[in-house]
């Protein structure tokens, strides 16, 4: 236990210096506040990258109707630290404060992703956030506790997919599996502070982000079970060939393809 503390401490301290540094980095030229930049600070490096961000991302993506500024921000964000990427991150977690979604969600989605991205990087968006949290006064006693009454599981349903694993993977590494079923499935999944809908778009729009397309099939249709539409689904790909890039787009569109086919109706 006092190892574990010690590694978590030491992840902590070394996302802090990394986002810190890069946040130092982008403070030169016209920005005002570290770690965002500025339209002039883009366009002093590529004009027509900064063409870009106003026409086509800030006046055209995020007003597509097809997804809610609230859950683009979910899919930013979700993007943004599956890429360990903290330059972009003070802008959208702020953008996501003002579109609606809350402290407590934030505090989720960074939890989620700490087993779907890693732990450094969660490390690094906790680093990042807490400095917007101290900003608008958002206190540890505003966010979800650490234990709280988790929601009710499906327990057919999760006897399927932990046999299913068990038997596919069980000889293999048992200890993933195990903890695959104690850790995501029996606790991190029926936290309740992040509406299984939003849980599920968090780890689609992280998959897609990081290029693992082969267990996206699993997680859209647990989206889609969730109440997450073929609409969003499909918005959410669109808006992450901006975020996440094209090749990992369209890597993924053969995957939503056979999802979107294979479902009823």
């Amino acid at each position: 236990m006092k190892r574990l503390a010690a590694t978590i401490a030491s992840l902590v301290l070394l996302a802090s210096s990394v986002a810190h540094a890069q946040q130092g980095a982008a403070t030169s030229g016209p920005s005002t506040r570290p770690g965002m930049l500025t339209l002039d600070d883009v366009r002093a490096v590529s004009p027509a990258l900064e063409t870009y961000a106003q026409g086509r991302i800030d006046g055209d993506l995020w007003k597509r109707p097809g997804l809610s500024p609230r859950d683009r921000s979910i899919v930013t964000v979700a993007a943004l630290i599956a890429r360990n990427q903290p330059v972009e991150m003070p802008r959208h977690v702020t953008l996501a404060l003002d579109n609606g979604v809350k402290p407590g969600e934030l505090s989720e989605i960074i939890t989620h992703l700490a087993f779907y991205s890693g732990w450094a990087n969660a490390m690094t968006a906790v680093a990042v956030t807490k400095e917007i949290f101290a900003q608008r006064r958002i206190t540890a006693d505003l966010l979800p506790p650490a234990s709280p009454k988790p929601l009710p599981l499906d327990e057919a349903t999760e006897a399927r997919r932990a046999t299913a694993v068990a038997q596919t993977f069980g000889a293999v590494a048992p200890g993933v599996v195990q903890y695959t079923t104690d850790v995501l499935f029996k606790d991190l999944w029926l936290r309740p502070d992040l509406a299984p809908r939003d849980r599920s778009l968090v780890t689609v729009s992280a998959l897609l982000a990081s290029g693992q397309v082969a267990q996206i099939p699993f997680h859209l249709n647990r989206a889609m079970d969730n109440g997450l539409t073929r609409e969003q689904a499909s918005e959410a790909l669109t808006h992450l060939a901006f975020y996440a890039g094209w090749p990992n787009a369209f890597s993924a569109l053969p995957v939503f393809k056979e999802v979107f086919e294979k479902r009823p109706g």
